[in-house]
């Protein structure tokens, strides 16, 4: 069964497949991990469909890099 973007919990362990979408899910997921300033912008949004990185994790590590937020360990 595909994963739902929409309504599925979300973990740092929660693969990227070719159904993700940026649901309000994802954002509250975002949130959560990366705090209240995170928002999708155009690059970032690039980068995760670019298919490098391979799961939740290291769409939060990423956007904490690129915002100077600390990599969650």
């Amino acid at each position: 069964m595909a994963f739902d973007w929409h309504s599925d919990p979300i973990t740092r362990q929660t693969p990227l497949d070719p159904a993700y979408r940026n649901t309000q899910n994802v954002r509250r997921f975002m949130t959560q991990h990366c705090g209240e300033a995170f928002r999708f912008d155009r690059p970032f949004m690039a980068w995760i469909r670019s298919a490098s990185p391979s799961d939740m994790g290291e769409v939060v590590d990423e956007w904490r890099c690129r915002h100077g937020g600390p990599a969650a360990g």
